[in-house]
């Protein structure tokens, strides 16, 4: 005859199969983060390299401008 199980081993089964669950979900989770956040490294070195070729532009534009005389200097005031 089989002796029915103890209601708290019934209780702690239930617990330890949902822990399990929870364990499985963060460790998914933690790959997914990974995931994140590699490419929002990817993203920052992407921005970083278009804003090193805005500054080059920036100073191209700057000396064409110089050379052409399209720059107005600043005017001194005298008060």
């Amino acid at each position: 005859m089989a002796e029915p199980d103890n209601i708290v081993l019934v209780y702690l089964r239930r617990i330890d199969e949902k822990v399990e669950r929870v364990m499985d979900d963060v460790r998914d989770l933690k790959v997914r983060m990974t995931e994140v956040e590699e490419r929002l490294g990817k993203i920052d070195v992407s921005i970083a390299g278009v804003n090193r070729r805005i500054d080059r532009v920036e100073a191209r534009l700057d000396r064409i401008e110089r050379r052409l005389d399209l720059v107005e200097l600043p005017t001194e005031s005298h008060s």
